[in-house]
């Protein structure tokens, strides 16, 4: 089973990719942490614990993490994720607390205690981790890779050139690109192959156990919220991709390339500069950008994984 980290902020995306990861039997989830972004982190961690009492993993330690990027000011995702950061059917309260350590401590104690090299996935902004990274640098060799949702080789979300989860702390990305740990990218252009259609959702409604259910209610408010703000006939579930590449290498194509985040452009900021056709052939590529998902390989891995997760509970 291979050692995963999730650092998140839930989010109905991320939602699903903590139970596909919690589903999943190559994938040992030893932490969840939190951070601000599609919500506050207050709400992110309320989140985390509520989604994981929902799996029936209770035993998984969740620390709170940063409430804000490295510099500049605080952008959250309210208005597509709901003011709780995960509006729509109810959940269950959570079956645990929050641990004492803080995100960037529980980071480094699951570091410093693994026998093996550990994979962090991070579906919110890269705060925590660039924490990570400046406190910790002796702990980068026990860092198997950093996959990350995030930024794109084409238009943004937050704004027309940069994704959320880069523009709401660009320095944090960039201080983990400058560290050489091993980077894969999941931008737009990936994630918006993965579409929660009808027949997705219907499948998810009719499973016989309260996970698919919810999970079918999560995707009616997402959907509504990107009809609404983006005229999308389907809403694109971002974060499991993440995990399904790690589940599935073959289910995602990757480039290898050199990657970099805006950090000064008045209209640009967050942006990824993502060089697939070595425009700055003195630039080394740094970083394998996901370009083409096989939807169907990874609908039937996150819909499997939902469906044992609840017939199991």
């Amino acid at each position: 089973m291979r050692p995963l980290i999730i650092d998140c902020d839930p989010g109905h995306d991320d939602a699903l990719a903590l139970l596909l990861a919690v589903a999943s039997p190559t994938l040992d989830l030893r932490a969840v942490t939190t951070c601000f972004g599609n919500c506050s982190v207050q709400d992110a961690t309320r989140n985390a614990l509520r989604i994981l009492t929902l799996a029936g993993a209770t035993h998984i330690p969740v620390a709170q993490g940063a409430s804000g990027p490295l510099t500049g000011e605080v952008a959250l995702g309210n208005y597509v994720h709901g003011v709780s950061g995960l509006d729509g059917p109810d959940l269950p309260e959570p079956g645990m607390e929050v641990v004492a350590q803080d995100a960037v401590k529980l980071l480094a104690d699951v570091l410093r205690n693994s026998d093996e090299k550990v994979t962090l996935a991070v579906t919110g902004p890269m705060t925590n981790v660039a924490r990570l990274l400046q406190q910790h640098p002796e702990l980068t060799p026990r860092i198997d890779e950093i996959i990350f949702m995030g930024g794109s080789t084409e238009r943004g979300n937050h704004t027309p050139t940069a994704e959320f989860n880069t523009y709401a702390d660009p320095e944090a990305l960039d201080v983990v690109l400058q560290t050489g740990v091993p980077v894969r990218m999941i931008g737009l252009n990936l994630t918006h192959q993965a579409l929660a259609t009808p027949e997705v959702v219907r499948r998810m409604s009719d499973m016989q156990h309260s996970v698919g259910q919810i999970c079918a209610g999560w995707m009616g408010f997402f959907g509504a919220s990107y009809r609404k703000v983006w005229e999308f006939d389907a809403p694109p579930v971002h974060d499991p991709c993440t995990i399904v590449a790690l589940i599935d290498p073959g289910a995602v194509t990757w480039r290898e390339a050199f990657l970099a985040v805006e950090l000064e452009g008045r209209w640009t900021r967050g942006t990824t500069v993502v060089d697939l056709h070595e425009r700055y052939p003195d630039q080394a590529p740094n970083a394998q950008v996901a370009t083409v998902l096989d939807r169907d390989r990874y609908w039937r891995i996150v819909l499997e994984a939902l469906d044992k997760l609840g017939t199991a509970a």
